[in-house]
């Protein structure tokens, strides 16, 4: 059974999700949430004493709610470097659709936002240490081409996967998620494997 203290929390985190994705461009204030969720604003400072504190927490719930690690979990039990790299480029990549609202409001306040930059930055890191574990697994087979060390590897695939990248070519070039899934992993290949 959940408890009070749970529950408001929670409660919180939807609040501040379903804001920064209603809002996208606009600073999502904890006066905001606390209106949204019912409660004092004192009492969203209870649970998360920073704005900070409060936006990473609620882009690391949205992980949580959409179960990242049974995504990942192919990706981590791959048997091979070229499997992992494949199903971490279909992991994250299908992911994408599903978090872009938050990431939307993220990638528009972040310039100018210290905390949502702080959140943004918080998640790119883990999806920077998902693309070091599969260029790891590529090293480790030998697949991992000598033209780049693994940490240039590491980048390269880093920014192919970028939030940015995907909107360019699923949403300015019209691109089915289909087809973008198949050209990341194509190109993925191309500039990583020997």
């Amino acid at each position: 059974m959940s408890s009070p203290k749970s529950d408001t929390r929670e409660k919180i985190l939807k609040a501040a999700w379903k804001l920064l994705e209603a809002n996208i461009g606009k600073e999502v204030r904890m006066s905001d949430i606390a209106k949204k969720t019912g409660i004092s604003r004192q009492a969203v400072y209870l649970h998360f004493p920073t704005r900070v504190e409060l936006l990473v927490a609620t882009a690391r719930y949205l992980d949580e709610v959409k179960d990242i690690d049974a995504r990942l979990a192919k990706s981590r039990n791959a048997a091979t470097g070229i499997e992992r790299l494949d199903a971490f480029i279909e992991a994250w990549g299908n992911y994408i659709p599903e978090i872009y609202g938050v990431g939307k409001a993220f990638l528009a306040m972040k310039d100018s936002d210290d905390a949502a930059a702080t959140a943004w930055n918080d998640r790119m890191q883990a999806v920077r240490h998902g693309c070091d574990a599969a260029i790891k697994a590529l090293k480790a087979d030998g697949a991992l081409s000598p033209d780049h060390s693994p940490k240039q590897a590491r980048d390269i695939l880093w920014t192919l996967l970028s939030v940015e990248n995907w909107v360019q070519f699923t949403q300015d070039c019209g691109w089915s998620q289909k087809r973008y899934i198949e050209m990341m992993k194509h190109l993925a290949a191309r500039a990583l494997l020997k």
